[in-house]
C-alpha cells in the first residue's frame, strides 16, 4: 500500500469517527479537536452528514476516472507488453505521447499526457530508462558535432569594449 493510500484511509477514519461524534451531538469544535481537523472541516463534513449520512463520509477516487473499463485496460496492457514495434512507431520505445496515440486510434478516446500517466500507473507501470544506449547512435558524428558545430553555435561576448546598456551603469 502506498503512502498516499495509507494517507487516504487515515482520513476517511477520521471522517468517520467525526460523523460518529457529530451523530451523538458532540459540538463541532470539540470534534475537529478529538480528530485534529479544523472547524471548518468538522462544518463541511457535517453538511455532508446531514445530507448523506455517514455514507456521505466515505472516501470517494478523486478526480475524472479514465473512461476505459476493465476490458479495455487490458487489452492496452497487453499492446503495451507487445512492443511499440509490433503497434506501428519506429523503435521500441513507449513515451506517454505513443500511449496516448494507441488509446485514441483503438479506443477513440484522447488524454493529456497527465492523464496517460495516470491510467499507466493504475495498470502497474513505471517509468523506466534505457539500460543501454541507442544501436543507432553514431559516436564519430557525436564528436564531430561537438568538436565543430558546438563551438560555432556557443554564445561568445562580441566587443568587450563595449559601452553597457545598463542603466545603473556609469558611463
Amino acid at each position: 500500500m502506498s503512502k498516499s493510500e495509507k494517507e487516504s484511509r487515515a482520513l476517511q477514519r477520521r471522517r468517520m469517527r467525526a460523523g460518529r461524534l457529530l451523530l451523538r451531538g458532540v459540538p463541532q469544535a470539540e470534534v475537529a479537536r478529538r480528530v485534529a481537523v479544523t472547524r471548518t472541516t468538522v462544518s463541511t463534513w457535517n453538511e455532508q452528514l446531514e445530507s448523506g449520512g455517514l455514507d456521505a463520509l466515505k472516501r470517494r477516487r478523486r478526480g475524472r476516472p479514465s473512461g476505459l473499463d476493465a476490458q479495455q485496460k487490458s487489452e492496452l496492457v497487453r499492446w503495451l507488453k507487445e512492443g511499440a514495434l509490433v503497434q506501428g512507431f519506429a523503435t521500441e520505445l513507449w513515451t506517454l505521447p505513443r500511449v496516448g496515440q494507441l488509446i485514441e486510434e483503438k479506443f477513440g478516446r484522447r488524454y493529456s499526457e497527465s492523464q496517460v500517466w495516470r491510467i499507466l500507473v493504475g495498470l502497474g507501470f513505471s517509468s523506466q530508462r534505457p539500460t543501454s544506449r541507442a544501436l543507432e547512435r553514431d559516436e564519430a558524428a557525436i564528436r564531430r558535432w561537438k568538436r565543430v558545430r558546438w563551438p560555432a553555435l556557443k554564445k561568445t561576448p562580441q566587443d568587450k569594449g563595449a559601452s553597457s546598456s545598463s542603466s545603473t551603469s556609469r558611463d
